[in-house]
Order: structure tokens, then C-alpha cells, then sequence
């Protein structure tokens, strides 16, 4: 089955129809039987309606014309096509009268867009047609929103066809409606629509819906449990999960093309306020990267070869913006890497690595551009693995989402609970990872545990970091399943858990981790009840633990030592390709980590890590940054110059990154966490640690050293580290004259800290 078919039973139709047509005596002229919808396509499925519309000249008297009109419908009650009965949807006017009906009806209007003659008066289904398109391209501006508030309609009625279990194959978003949506779009001319991105998903769903007519017996569209196994099996597939994987992908490819379609029709030559624009604006975000008419773009000359990162940070930046990425764009990319060109290299160097987490650390944001990567089949180059869980069906009631989707969603809300972790990277990634071992008989922990292995490490994680990973996902369900289903007064529970967790970074991971996929599965497997036995696990667990959450601080080697005893400013770089490992040895000062932070990003330098530590005299800094497009090349002469105007005037150095700051803020921005600052009063020896968790953005670090130096508050050491888009600063400070801080000294600057980073 298949087109051939549904178009064999159209051109019996259309047979059937030009013999009654010619008995019932109307004049071939004044007269004529045309097709619309479905069957205007050439598309009549077993159970479909036989959609017509008789348009007649007007010269014919009514009653003339009734006895015409049932001398055709008539004989169609006791007619089959294909050994089934016929329905017959039919609507009898003339020219004017279908102008008037498609102006008042939405419906009417997109029904005409498909007319095709069948038989009689040619010249007036030509009229017809003629008249429907030419007032569907001028009313688009009306007709258009019309379409689109239908479609929200229909939806939210009908959910999407992608994740449910039985789904409408006709009426939910991504099914064959929204594919006539498309091609209403298309025949406005309002904006290009590519329609042949979704030939292959149209043929599929027609094809279901085809066999469900068959098997059922009845002109149905949705797809019930009992009745998937047999239209399997009539497509010839082994069984009903690969049927509904076909179904959701071919979903999914209709929604995504949908929505960006909906989104640049939207964004048409307006800018970021919605208003119009003579010439399209184009805003610089990164290398061979900008913003264009409200959308990332790739550089038309952007070399991939050398360049391999280009895509993860075009990813990136579209995210953290909550920006799609451009056809166009994602197209280039995709041939790209088909072709061998621009993979990227095994380990994936860090910026790779902190872009996809900087992706997948967006929340909500993150969604169509993860959608965009996988309809282009871009994710499975940089990810191999992901195509064995891609639209992956999940049939029990539980779960609202494919396999893929659900990772997806579970990384979404992991992106909410990053302050209440450590290493937000670690989260997001194994949330985005954890069920990536479903899709055979093996317990999925176990297997996703073996398979998570060479993914972190291909992505560069440390081999510390990737142990750490291998227990996020294969324990994902540890605490989930102790806490509801053990004594937890009893010892033995505690410690069943502590043989598997080995410290408390791992625990804090391991219960975000939780929150994220019982919250991403849905409210029927993460009640509010199951949180609380979860946290009062964690919190026994953790008692039972050594904190060993807040960083150390940096230890100086006997050569570091010597030159911070000199008293001199040095400065080294060492040029790593694509980012800069600088050390600074300089007098040390009250705001010196604030002062050098502003300069190393007026110099448009990104700080992906730095870590200082006081001695005697001196301050020993190690900076690992990455430099923007616009970036000058890099020198210890131009980095020492800058470094020594800097410490003479930071009024000056404060104004310039106002300036720049003021220019970052024209791009939009996504929801993210609010900070978290917190502060350890006995967990160092004659200093106080500050930690401030928060979304990284321009000159944050400058920032954070500024407030606490005007608190006449000295820092003595950090440990600054970016991952992704997370930034978590730990200061051990101290006061001007040395010594910790008093509790109400700590807590004021925190609160300074909190009311500065809202």
C-alpha cells in the first residue's frame, strides 16, 4: 500500500463520478464536479470522504439544478470504491458563492487551495481555483495568524503525535493537518516553506493511517494499543515499537519544520523589538558566528576544516540567546560533516566540550535547538550513540516521552537545579546521557554504564570525572527506588547506599540527577511524596559523609614561589591554539583579582578557569582563557602594558567594561537559576570562604572582586572554574588586616553579592 494505491482509488472515484456526471444530463459547460482536500490531492485513503464540490454557472433554475445534483449524489449511497462504501462531503455553488464561502471559512479557504477537476464545465473549476489562490496570497496577513491560532487549537486538543501512546494521525501537532498547514503556507508566497523535507514523513504517516483504515475496517485516525501490532504487521515491520518509531520521527520532522517555518515568517526584516527593517542587522557573537533577522548564522565563509568547534558553539550561543539556528546554516554544517569535513577530533578539545554543555545547561531553550540537530542529522556525527535511542518509543503510561525526547527534557530540568551542585557539567551531561543503555533486553543501567564510558572520554572528561559519571547513570535509579521501597531507620538502608556513593559531591550529583528524570518523566512518577523520602535519604546519607564539595585552595610549586618573592610584575602565555594558559606573578593588592579579571576581558579574552594564591608580597595567577573573533593577538608585552595601566587606574578600567557590558546587553537573554552565595566560616584556617555559584556572563568575575574589595575585604586566594555556562567562583577572603570574617561580616557580603547578581 501506498500512494500508488490511495491514487488508484481517486482515479476510481473520478470515474465513478464523470458516469454519473454524464447521466445526470447537466451541460458539460455549465457544470463540472471538482475534487478538494484529500481527494483534490489524488489522496483517498480506504475510509477517507469523497470531498466535492459541484459549481455550476447559475444559468440552470433551482429546481433543475437540485434534480442534476441528486441524479450524481444519489447513485454514490449504493456505490463502492476499492469493496467499500462511499461518503460523500459535497458543497453545490457557483464562482461567487465559493469566493463568499472561502472568505468566511477558514476551512473552505484551505480546502479550495487543493481543487482539482474531475469532470464537466473546465473553465469553471479553472476560475475557481484561480480566485482561491490569488485571495489567499493577498489575505495572508489575515489568513495566516487565522491558520496558525487553528493550528494552536487543534493542538493543545490533540497533544503531540510524536509522545503519545495512541496518537491521531491526523489532528496532533506534527501529523498530516499540520502537513496541509504547510503547503497552505508554501502557496502564500509569504515565505519559502521546504516542502520536501517532509515528502518521506507524509508518505509515512499516510501510509499508517492507510493500514489502520484496512485493519480496522473504519474511517478512524487515531491509533489505539490494539490495533498497532496489526498495522505493523500489514507494513511489514517486526513489530509495533519500530512502527511507532517511525511514526514519532516522522512527527517530529513535520513539527520542526513547522515551527521554523512559523518562526521566520515571524521574524520577516523585523529586529529584535519586532520592528520592520530596510537592511537585516547583524550582530557579532563569536567566530564565523552572528545574529541575523533574530536568528544564529554560520559565516557563508566559515572554514569547518579548520574550525571543527563551529557547530557545538553555534549551538551554544543559539541556546543561551534562545535563538534558532538558520536553515541555511544547519544545512551547510550538516553536508559538512556528511562529507568528512569538519569532525571533530578525538579527544574533543575543551571548548568543544564546554559548548555542548553550555547547550545543554539552557533549559528549556535548548529544546528546538537539540530537535534542529537531530532533524539534520548533525548530532549522530558528533554523537554516534544517540541514534540507537532516537524517537525510541517508551510504551507504559508512566512515561510521556520517546527515549531521546525524555534525556532531553530531563537535561532541561537538570538545567534549573545547577546551583544546587558543584559540577553543573557533570549533571547536565550525565542528565542529558543517563537512560542512553534502553533499547534491548540489558538491564539499561548496566548497559548505559558500559556505553557512557567512551562517550565522556571522546568528549574529553577527565578519567576522575568520567568514574563519577559511570555512577550517575548506572545508579540513576538509587535513590528513587531505596527511598520508596526501604526502611530508611534502618542502618543497613544507609549504608547500602554508601557502598555505592563514595563521597558527597557524587550524592549532591546523584539527587539532582533524580529530581530532573522523576520530573521529567511526569508528575505520575515524581509526587511530592517521593521528593520528601528522597531527601530525607540524602539528607541521612549525607551525615554518614565528609563534605568534600568546596574547592582547596591552590598549592604553589617551589618555582612559582621564588618569582612572587621577587616582587615583580611577570607575565608568561603559553598559546595552545585555541585558548591561552597565562600565568601572572604581580604585587599583590586589595581588587587585584577584580583588576586583572577586567582587563583580561577588555582584551576580549573569555576566563574558562583561573587559580591565585597569595604569597608574601606577591600573587601567583593561573588563567585559562579563550579568545573572542575580535580578540588582538596575544602578547606577554601587550598583557604586561595592560596589566600595569590597569593597576594604576581602575576608575578608567571600570568605565571601559560599563561599555562593554552595555553592548552585551542588547542580545536577549533565557531564564536562568538566581545565584546562589554562600559562605564556610570554619572550613579554612585564618580566612573565610566565599562561594558564589552562578550563570556566567561578561566581566562576572570582575564583578564578584569589585563588590567584595569595596567591602574593604581582601581576597587571598580563588579558585574560579566556566563550565559550560555555569561559573562557580570560590574566594578564600580575608580581612584588610588579615583574619577571617566575623558571621555578620560574611553574611553582609554575601548579601552585597546576591542583591549584585539578581
Amino acid at each position: 500500500m501506498g500512494t500508488r494505491e490511495r491514487r488508484a482509488r481517486s482515479n476510481e472515484g473520478d470515474r465513478l463520478l464523470a458516469s454519473l456526471f454524464e447521466k445526470s444530463g447537466a451541460h458539460p459547460l455549465e457544470v463540472a464536479i471538482a475534487a478538494v482536500g484529500g481527494f483534490g490531492r489524488g489522496e483517498l485513503s480506504p475510509g477517507s470522504d469523497l470531498d466535492i464540490v459541484i459549481i455550476h454557472s447559475g444559468s440552470y433554475r433551482p429546481q433543475e439544478l437540485s434534480e442534476i445534483v441528486n441524479k450524481i449524489l444519489y447513485p454514490l449511497w449504493d456505490e463502492k470504491i476499492s469493496g467499500r462504501a462511499i461518503k460523500v462531503d459535497h458543497s453545490v455553488r457557483t464562482r461567487s458563492e465559493m469566493r463568499e464561502a472561502a472568505d468566511s471559512d477558514l476551512k473552505v479557504a484551505l480546502g479550495l487551495l487543493d481543487i482539482r477537476l474531475v469532470c464537466g464545465g473546465a473553465d469553471l473549476v479553472a476560475a475557481v481555483q484561480l480566485d482561491s489562490l490569488e485571495s489567499w496570497r493577498k489575505n495572508s496577513k489575515v489568513r495566516l495568524p487565522q491558520l496558525q491560532e487553528s493550528l494552536l487549537e487543534r493542538h493543545q486538543r490533540a497533544g503531540e503525535l510524536a509522545y503519545l501512546l495512541e496518537p491521531d494521525l491526523k489532528e496532533a501537532r506534527g501529523g498530516l493537518r499540520d502537513i496541509t498547514a504547510l503547503r497552505a503556507i508554501e502557496r502564500s508566497q509569504a515565505i519559502a516553506v521546504p516542502i520536501e523535507k517532509i515528502s518521506v514523513a507524509e508518505s509515512l504517516l499516510s501510509n499508517v493511517r492507510e493500514a489502520l483504515h484496512i485493519v480496522s475496517g473504519r474511517d478512524k485516525d487515531r491509533l489505539f494499543f490494539q490495533e498497532q501490532d496489526k498495522v505493523a504487521e500489514l507494513l511489514g515491520y517486526q513489530d509495533a515499537d519500530l512502527l511507532m518509531s517511525d511514526v514519532a520521527q516522522a512527527a517530529r520532522t513535520v513539527d520542526y519544520i513547522l515551527d521554523a517555518t512559523w518562526y521566520r515568517l515571524a521574524h520577516k526584516g523585523r529586529d529584535g523589538g519586532g520592528r520592520f527593517l530596510r537592511k537585516v542587522r547583524s550582530t557579532t557573537l563569536s567566530r564565523d558566528i552572528a545574529v541575523s533577522n533574530r536568528e544564529v548564522v554560520v559565516s557563508l565563509d566559515a572554514d569547518f576544516a579548520l574550525d571543527p568547534v563551529i557547530g557545538l558553539r553555534a549551538a551554544a550561543s543559539a541556546a543561551q540567546l534562545g535563538l534558532p539556528i538558520s536553515m541555511d546554516s544547519l544545512a551547510r554544517l550538516g553536508e559538512s560533516l556528511s562529507s568528512g569535513i569538519g569532525a571533530l577530533p578525538d579527544p574533543w578539545p575543551r571548548e568543544a566540550r564546554e559548548n555542548l554543555i553550555s547547550l545543554i545547561g539552557a533549559g528549556s531553550a535548548m529544546v528546538q535547538i537539540f530537535e534542529a540537530l537531530d532533524q539534520e542529522e548533525i548530532i549522530f556525527h558528533w554523537i554516534p550513540e544517540w541514534r540507537s535511542v532516537r524517537s525510541l518509543p517508551q510504551r507504559n503510561v508512566l512515561h510521556r516521552h520517546t527515549v531521546d525526547r525524555h534525556m532531553v527534557e530531563t537535561a532541561v530540568h537538570a538545567a534549573a537545579l545547577t546551583r544546587q551542585v558543584h559540577r553543573p557539567d557533570l549533571l547536565l551531561f550525565s542528565a542529558l546521557f543517563h537512560d542512553i543503555g534502553k533499547g534491548n533486553e540489558e538491564d539499561h543501567s548496566e548497559r548505559g554504564e558500559r556505553l557512557i564510558e567512551p562517550i565522556a572520554a571522546r568528549i574529553g572528561f577527565a578519567e576522575s570525572d568520567i568514574a563519577i559519571i559511570k555512577i550517575l547513570v548506572k545508579q540513576h535509579l538509587l535513590l528513587s527506588a531505596t527511598a520508596t521501597r526501604r526502611d530508611l531507620d534502618d542502618p543497613a538502608t544507609i549504608a547500602s547506599v554508601l557502598e555505592v556513593i563514595p563521597d558527597l559531591q557524587t550524592l549532591e550529583l546523584l539527587h539532582a540527577l533524580s529530581i530532573a528524570d522523576g520530573e521529567a518523566t511526569g508528575r505520575a512518577a515524581w509526587t511530592d511524596w517521593k521528593a520528601s523520602l528522597v531527601a530525607d535519604l540524602v539528607a541521612r546519607v549525607t551525615n554518614a559523609l565528609t563534605d568534600n564539595t568546596v574547592a582547596q585552595q591552590p598549592e604553589l610549586s617551589p618555582e612559582q614561589r621564588s618569582k612572587a618573592e621577587l616582587g615583580e610584575l611577570a607575565v608568561t602565555i603559553d598559546d595552545r591554539g585555541n585558548l591561552y594558559a597565562i600565568e601572572i606573578v604581580v604585587s599583590d593588592k586589595p581588587g587585584l583579582l577584580s583588576t586583572v579579571a577586567g582587563v583580561l576581558n577588555l582584551l576580549r579574552l573569555d576566563v574558562r578557569s583561573a587559580r591565585t594564591k597569595s604569597h608574601g608580597i606577591s600573587a601567583v595567577m593561573e588563567w585559562i582563557v579563550i579568545p573572542d573573533p575580535h580578540a588582538p593577538p596575544l602578547t606577554e608585552k601587550i598583557l604586561h602594558r595592560e596589566l600595569v595601566d590597569a593597576l594604576a587606574s581602575k576608575d578608567s578600567l571600570a568605565q571601559r567594561i560599563s561599555d562593554r557590558i552595555e553592548a552585551y546587553a542588547q542580545l536577549p537573554t533565557i531564564p536562568v537559576p538566581a545565584p546562589v552565595v554562600e559562605t564556610f566560616l570554619d572550613a579554612a584556617t585564618d580566612a573565610t570562604i566565599v562561594e558564589v555559584r552562578s550563570h556566567d556572563r561578561p566581566a562576572l568575575l570582575f564583578g564578584i572582586g569589585d563588590i567584595i574589595t569595596k567591602g574593604n575585604i581582601d581576597i587571598r586566594s580563588a579558585i574560579v572554574t566556566t563550565l559550560g555556562a555555569e561559573a562557580i567562583d570560590t574566594l578564600y577572603v580575608t580581612e584588610i588586616n588579615g583574619g577571617a570574617l566575623t558571621p555578620e561580616r560574611a553574611h553582609e557580603v554575601a548579601e552585597r553579592l546576591r542583591v549584585a547578581l539578581k
